[in-house]
């Protein structure tokens, strides 16, 4: 969106000069004492850099020197508020791993916002009667990265609520629909298949069923045809409107499990990897060089991305989501309060926020570590051509150091979080 312009009346304003006894070729009065606002904490920011933080970096350094990982090899970046606390090597790309993840993250919730919902709909050639869908039932795809068995289940119910438990004909998968982590349509339109049909249900899937609410029924749909894939929604009847869990609750469960398909599916439907680059960067006023991506996952020594960067891109998400009424609490894990996925046998300082990354050789951490002396300290840590486990652990130890230097404390926002969304909630699929 453009600015305004604002436009000034010249002769105005040199009349306006003329009557305070301002001459336009004279020397400007001189300001011979500080104000009030030039001597406030924010314009005089702690020293850079840091000197507590300088000799815990380098004593970091040390530790992985003497485990034989070169300094050459590791990036690193810590900053609270405008301070850069602490830096080696903050604008040399490396290969990020599941940093890439961060990038993804920043895109999706510029292109579509926290409280978006991937809509799936639902389609029948036919008529009911009798039980029966009198033709092929269509499922037509958005690209929901989050479609798995829960949802599946309630989606079979609602159609069972519709009078239907049999399908004369094909069951028609039309768009990108996902299911389970699997993007090819016709894997994915079987298992939607299974969902439907106890009777083919695994051990996995009872049992998710079970944990759902006690009332929630079994569905019971037969497809007699086949699952086939159709480029265009033939003429139907639209039967039903699914929505998925908003875009908050996606992001976080795809954070805390580093889950690969469902970033690379994010990724893609925002434009592929180059568009989540470039977006990614000038959001977060980074030159667009410092992230370079080939996917939106992290999969591949080719994503490469700076310390800086990665620090500016959290800073950033932070910034937005507080426009929407949320904190990046909301799309990462927290120390203490996640404690499955990629922080399980991990040893970070409770109320950290964190997004771990791995490759062959490479380790990465960047997040949020909050403390009593500094605030919310941001920090990157790209470790690249060494030992995957010795890179963790010093990782570990690094934040325990500085937590214990200034004092750790809960990660706390001003904002109100997002509601967790349980899956298979059938509220969320409608009528037309």
């Amino acid at each position: 969106m453009g600015r305004a312009i604002a436009k000034f009346n010249w002769p105005a304003m040199v009349g306006l000069a003329l009557t305070l006894g301002v001459s336009c070729g004279s020397e400007p009065p001189q300001i011979d004492r500080p104000l009030a606002w030039d001597t406030a904490p924010f314009f005089n920011p702690p020293p850079e850099p840091d000197g507590a933080a300088q000799e815990l970096m380098q004593r970091y350094l040390s530790n992985l020197r003497q485990r034989g990982f070169s300094p050459d090899h590791q990036g690193i970046f810590l900053q609270a508020d405008l301070t850069r606390l602490a830096v080696h090597e903050g604008t040399t790309l490396r290969s990020a791993a599941s940093l890439t993840k961060i990038a993804t993250t920043l895109a999706a919730l510029e292109k579509w916002g926290l409280g978006y919902r991937f809509p799936t709909l639902i389609y029948g050639t036919g008529p009911i009667a009798e039980g029966r869908l009198q033709g092929d039932l269509i499922i037509e795809g958005s690209g929901s990265p989050f479609f798995v068995w829960e949802e599946a289940i309630a989606l079979g119910n609602a159609l069972n609520d519709l009078g239907i438990r049999e399908v004369t004909g094909n069951l028609v998968i039309v768009g990108p629909f996902y299911m389970n982590y699997r993007t090819d349509p016709n894997v994915a339109g079987n298992l939607l298949r299974t969902a439907f049909d106890p009777s083919r249900w695994s051990g996995e899937v009872q049992s998710l069923h079970a944990a759902l609410p006690p009332d929630t029924a079994k569905p019971q749909i037969a497809i007699r045809g086949s699952v086939v894939t159709s480029p265009p929604v033939p003429t139907a009847t639209l039967l039903l409107r699914h929505q998925s869990l908003n875009l908050a609750n996606i992001l976080k469960q795809m954070n805390i499990y580093s889950n690969n398909v469902m970033s690379e599916v994010l990724a893609q439907a925002a434009g592929g990897a180059d568009a989540v680059a470039e977006l990614a960067a000038v959001t977060a006023g980074v030159p667009t060089q410092e992230i370079q991506l080939i996917n939106g996952s992290g999969l591949g020594v080719a994503n490469r991305i700076t310390p800086r960067a990665t620090v500016a891109m959290l800073i950033a998400l932070e910034r937005d989501l507080k426009t929407q009424s949320a904190s990046i609490a909301d799309v990462f894990p927290v120390a203490g309060r996640d404690r499955a996925g990629t922080l399980r046998d991990r040893n970070f300082p409770d109320g950290t926020l964190l997004k771990t990354g791995t490759l062959n050789s490479v380790s990465t951490l960047a997040g949020v570590l909050p403390t009593r002396d500094r605030g919310w300290v941001w920090f990157a840590l790209i470790n690249n051509n060494g030992d995957l486990l010795q890179y963790r652990t010093q990782q570990d130890i690094f934040l325990q150091t500085l937590a214990a230097e200034w004092g750790s404390v809960p990660l706390q926002s001003d904002i109100g979080g997002i509601p967790d969304e349980p899956l298979g909630d059938p509220l969320r699929i409608e009528r037309p």
